[in-house]
């Protein structure tokens, strides 16, 4: 599961602390797995734990902690909703509602092409541009109206070449 290429990718993580201390790079390394594998398996944690020299509850541990890592796999585009209390009285809600609608799935499903998955998330520390929301754990959206929604979805629909 683990490749060689990856190992050499964790190394470099590793090389980042004391020896003593190899666990500091287990975010690191969960996020090179799923960078490549699209999702973190447990057969992936327990390997990740070995290569550390860490428990295997330890490593789940981080990865059921941090809704960043995927525990099954998702869609081509993981649409990361702010619904916390301050987004949702700034329309958080009603943006992740319109996305079900506009998709064709509930929170915490993938459509059926595999394209897009739904997840509410916890803050993402933007509560002043709300509705905010996040794409692939890495692009940062904000004041997502219902428009601005469509354009997403649609954009990221034609980059596919699926209309």
């Amino acid at each position: 599961m683990i490749s060689e290429s990856m190992k050499a990718r964790f190394d470099r993580e590793l090389a980042k602390y004391p020896a003593d201390q190899k666990q500091s790079a287990v975010m690191a390394c969960l996020a090179i797995v799923q960078q490549e594998h699209g999702w973190v398996s447990t057969e992936a944690e327990k390997e990740v734990a070995a290569y550390l020299n860490m428990p295997p509850i330890a490593v789940h541990e981080v990865t059921t902690f941090y809704n960043m890592y995927n525990q099954h796999p998702v869609g081509r585009y993981k649409l990361n909703v702010c619904t916390n209390l301050p987004c949702q009285l700034r329309d958080g809600a009603k943006a992740l509602h319109h996305l079900e609608q506009r998709l064709g799935i509930r929170m915490g499903e993938t459509t059926p092409d595999g394209l897009f998955t739904l997840q509410q998330s916890e803050c993402l520390g933007a509560c002043a541009d709300s509705p905010v929301m996040l794409v692939n754990d890495r692009t940062m959206c904000s004041f997502m109206s219902n428009d601005k929604l469509d354009q997403l979805v649609d954009g990221l629909r034609q980059s596919e070449g699926k209309q």
